[in-house]
């Protein structure tokens, strides 16, 4: 009579196993990737080579001298740590700040909750929200992508965001149409291609969209946790917009400026962070939502995605205990 295994999430119930569904996670980014480093050169490629380095380095030596167990870093995870984080940062960052983004996600938000599985928060945004609050100049300092769709010349070597010309231009007294209609405004073609200013892997939405078409093929994430996102986020940022056209930007340009696609697709539906039943992750995916575009609208960071993943990962454990799934073999009490 054999035994059933039973180990830490994520638990897999098909043919796939952690390994496969991490490698597929970075064939999914692959898209992104060249992205980064068609708009921003060799620096981007930078970034991902010492930040995917540093997090496997940190994983192989907390394992293998602290805590003494078996080395896994094979297994993916690491990897995908790695290239999340940099797709968090600008593509000008020094390098000893990714090593220390890269020893926070994976010593403190991995391993010293038990390593892959164990972790409540997504490692990735962990490092990266622990980055812009102690670096925030060098987390905030974007370098301007080579323009492809822009016709405005521009001998700035760095920039704001599409959502950072939106707030400073908003506080300052001017409205969304005059914002949006100067030469300089990125607008919507080029946050979908990825001609704007931003953290590496956010820029191009059409680029992470392919990965995210990838990973539903592949069964990677399911549809519940990015459609709970990007509905509650369409409908709240929506009702802004209608309520005032003039100081309150449409839902297309909050979907396609920033991290939103990215944090949806590939770091909201982290296995580990994100609840377990359907119904959860549809709560999960709603209050996620909500608060992206609340941070976005009133906080005083442009970008509300990281602190709204990441503000969702601490009510995960009390999501999945209000939304348990039935055990199996489990009989319900009459009235019950």
């Amino acid at each position: 009579m054999s035994l059933l295994k039973v180990s830490g999430s994520p638990h897999v119930h098909d043919h796939q196993n952690v390994k496969s569904i991490m490698y597929g996670v970075v064939v999914a980014m692959i898209p992104a990737i060249f992205v980064s480093v068609y708009f921003f050169g060799l620096d981007a490629a930078r970034v991902i080579l010492i930040s995917v380095a540093a997090c496997l380095f940190f994983e192989w030596i907390i394992q293998k001298y602290l805590l003494k167990g078996p080395v896994t870093i094979t297994d993916g995870s690491a990897l995908v740590t790695g290239v999340l984080l940099a797709f968090n940062v600008p593509s000008n960052l020094p390098t000893w700040i990714i090593i220390i983004g890269a020893l926070v996600s994976i010593g403190i938000a991995k391993m010293s909750f038990g390593g892959l599985g164990k972790n409540p928060f997504n490692p990735a945004l962990i490092g990266r929200v622990f980055l812009l609050i102690s670096f925030p100049v060098q987390m905030t300092s974007w370098p301007l992508p080579k323009a492809l769709f822009s016709s405005s010349v521009t001998d700035a070597i760095t920039g704001p965001t599409t959502l950072g010309i939106l707030k400073e231009g908003l506080n300052a007294g001017k409205t969304v149409q005059e914002l949006m209609a100067s030469p300089d405004f990125p607008g919507y073609m080029n946050d979908l291609m990825g001609a704007q200013a931003g953290s590496m892997g956010e820029i191009s939405a059409i680029a992470l969209l392919l990965g995210a078409a990838y990973m539903f093929f592949r069964k990677i994430i399911t549809w519940h946790i990015p459609l709970a996102y990007l509905v509650s986020a369409v409908v709240f940022s929506g009702i802004f917009w209608l309520i005032d056209p003039t100081h309150y930007i449409d839902p297309l340009m909050h979907l396609l400026a920033g991290g939103m696609i990215l944090g949806v697709f590939y770091m909201a539906t982290d296995m580990s962070s994100s609840p377990m039943s359907p119904k959860g992750q549809l709560i999960y995916g709603v209050g996620a939502g909500i608060l992206t575009i609340l941070i976005r609208v009133w906080g005083a960071y442009p970008e509300g995605v990281s602190f709204a993943i990441l503000i969702m990962n601490a009510f995960t454990p009390l999501i999945n205990k209000a939304f348990k799934p039935r055990r199996f073999g489990e009989v319900l009490q009459a009235g019950k």
